[in-house]
Order: C-alpha cells, then sequence, then structure tokens
C-alpha cells in the first residue's frame, strides 16, 4: 500500500516551488551507502513504493534499507470532462518533495557492488536525477 500521512492539517495545498539545496537530510546517516537527488521535483507515493520492493528484492534480505523520504503533499486532480470553473479537485494522490542533494534511500549491510547496482537499478524508477554516496571513513 502507498505511503500517506494518518492525517494532515489542510486536505489540500498549494504546488510551491522547489528551489535551493537541501540543507538538512543531504548526508549519508544510517547506513553506508545512499541514493542523492541532483535535482529537485516530486516523487509520488506509489514510486516510493515500487522503489522499495525493488530494492527489498534485489538485496534479498541481507541488508538493511532506511527510506528517508515521506510524501506528506497531496496532489489534486479534477474529473475527466469536466468544465471549468467548478473549483479545485479532490485529492488524488500524494508526493514527497525533493530538493536537490536530498538522500532518498540507505542501504547498509551490502558490499559496495551491491549497492551500486542496486541504486542503478531504483534510479531508472525515479522522475529525478540520482547519484550514489558512500559514508565518509573515519580516520
Amino acid at each position: 500500500m502507498a505511503l500517506m500521512p494518518k492525517r494532515v492539517k489542510h486536505r489540500k495545498s498549494q504546488r510551491g516551488r522547489i528551489k535551493g539545496n537541501a540543507t538538512r537530510g543531504n548526508t549519508v546517516a544510517f547506513g553506508e551507502f545512499a541514493l542523492q537527488a541532483t535535482i529537485g521535483g516530486w516523487v509520488p507515493a506509489t514510486t516510493i513504493e515500487a522503489c522499495r520492493v525493488a530494492i527489498m528484492q534485489y538485496i534479498r534480505g541481507e541488508g538493511k534499507l532506511y527510506i528517508r523520504i515521506f510524501p506528506q503533499k497531496s496532489v489534486t486532480a479534477r474529473p475527466l470532462e469536466t468544465r471549468m470553473g467548478t473549483g479545485k479537485g479532490e485529492p488524488d494522490h500524494w508526493v514527497a518533495v525533493v530538493r536537490t542533494g536530498t538522500v532518498l534511500f540507505e542501504i547498509g549491510g551490502v558490499a559496495e557492488a551491491v549497492a551500486r547496482e542496486c541504486f542503478a537499478r531504483v534510479s531508472h524508477k525515479l522522475p529525478i536525477r540520482c547519484r550514489m554516496l558512500k559514508r565518509p571513513t573515519a580516520k
């Protein structure tokens, strides 16, 4: 089932703009390898679930997956063949607003080659460009 908030303050939200770089959630915090967005955009809840399924099928339970984004923005849509001027449509789906530099997913407990191949497969499902990060080693 796709992710969605349990409750929200307002059912309908305005579109807004995605500008600037992420200042929070832009480093590897939980796992050893991460998938980072190189451009901003919206990631639908169904896409996040598809990525989760693809990662879990690829690592086959030998690593741990951390999902660092959550869809908190509602996107409305009007019914097809509706005339103009009847107001804003009803909430249709939920999206996560992703800024440039946001870490989307993290993996721990797997080899680097496995993580690289896994993130390469997952990045094809995403509507934004991504790159892989490694946790910096402490010296």
